[in-house]
């Protein structure tokens, strides 16, 4: 008579041996089909979402695999759809607020997705360490990849190094026709530049982030044309690193200049140094001296005062460039190179707060910078 199980299944029965299975080595997709009920080709249709297996059939094999615990190897998946399901990102300069948050999205998308990532952080743009993380993601078998390339330089390492997979660039384009997805740092910089000159500044002056970074250069270049077609007054930008800490080393040197009334700075993070200096140096901010960062950190609306900036949404910007990555999979020709370069940018919105106000008459200014 067969020995009863704690589930009473029978010990010489399927159940029993998926059980035994289930218990000491891994289940592996025959004991799936077996389960259900179904062939061990059907239970490959239901890993790779084939629209034709039937719902009462799909769940089935779901709640197979979930009595067995059963879970697919990427080898397998590979096997039955010619695919990985892990996609690549190249990301450089990961720490930063931008690019974190831009990770951060693409790895929810993929995820919902049904992807792994697999993410390279890298410190230098140069030709070899691009290579070098190309060919790694290549050897995992990366099904395509994502570059968050915000320096020209990281761009054209990419177009000597471009992998046989699927490829969507951030910020900057190969000019092969390979999709790019860009926040609308033009009109960011613009909107910001315009703020303040209807609030009556005579000019506004310019906290760059550094040469070569596609953001800074095309900020800094609306910038000048927005003060330009006012006919405003034009003073060469203070570059920066992006850092709080050149923040508030430039912001010392404008805290020290009374014709300075309105500053904008390329990012958040430059903005809270240039606010510290200005404090320290007894500027009051808005009343002396109006400022707008750029990107809207989490802090920015807890600074004191809260800071005016101009939100990106980095969310958006990383959903999307899954999303384009996803499609060329699903339709190769979307990669063609002759096809014309595809740039999708992502809307950018002036948040206004307390640190922008009107601009100071002569007869109401603060005290005398600190020297």
């Amino acid at each position: 008579m067969p020995r009863s199980t704690t589930d009473g299944t029978a010990a010489g029965g399927a159940g029993s041996r998926s059980r035994r299975n289930f218990a000491g080595a891994r289940p592996v997709m025959d004991d799936v089909a077996r389960m259900a009920g179904v062939s061990k080709q059907t239970v490959s249709r239901v890993l790779n979402d084939n629209p034709a297996v039937r719902p009462e059939t799909r769940e089935a094999v779901l709640e197979a695999m979930r009595t067995l615990g059963y879970r697919p190897s990427r080898s397998a998946r590979s096997l039955a759809s010619g695919r990985t399901r892990m996609l690549g990102v190249i990301s450089f300069d990961a720490a930063r607020y931008g690019p974190a948050a831009t990770l951060t999205a693409i790895n929810t998308a993929a995820q919902q997705a049904g992807y792994l990532v697999s993410s390279i952080a890298l410190d230098t743009a140069d030709r070899d360490t691009v290579v070098q993380a190309v060919d790694r993601l290549s050897a995992e078998g990366a099904d395509g990849v994502i570059a968050i390339a915000p320096q020209r330089p990281v761009a054209t390492a990419l177009a000597r190094a471009r992998p046989d997979t699927p490829l969507v660039m951030l910020d900057n384009g190969l000019g092969d026709g390979t999709p790019v997805v860009s926040s609308d740092f033009r009109t960011g910089a613009r909107l910001a530049t315009e703020h303040l000159l209807r609030l009556g500044h005579t000019t506004v002056r310019h906290i760059a982030g550094p040469t070569g970074w596609t953001s800074a250069d095309r900020r800094a270049a609306s910038w000048r044309e927005t003060l330009t077609a006012a006919g405003a007054p034009i003073h060469e930008p203070l570059v920066g690193d992006w850092s709080a800490d050149s923040g508030y080393e430039l912001g010392r040197k404008l805290a020290g200049s009374p014709d300075v009334t309105a500053v904008f700075a390329s990012n958040d993070q430059m903005a809270l140094g240039l606010l510290r200096a200005l404090h320290e140096a007894g500027r009051r901010v808005p009343d002396d001296v109006s400022v707008v960062g750029y990107d809207d950190i989490p802090e920015a609306a807890h600074l004191l005062p809260p800071l005016t900036t101009v939100r990106t949404d980095f969310s958006e910007i990383g959903t999307r460039a899954l999303r384009l990555l996803l499609t060329q999979l699903d339709d190769p020709a979307e990669s063609a190179a002759d096809t014309p370069e595809i740039d999708h940018v992502v809307p950018v919105e002036l948040i206004v707060r307390d640190s922008t106000g009107p601009a100071p008459h002569e007869d109401d200014a603060g005290p005398a910078p600190r020297n």
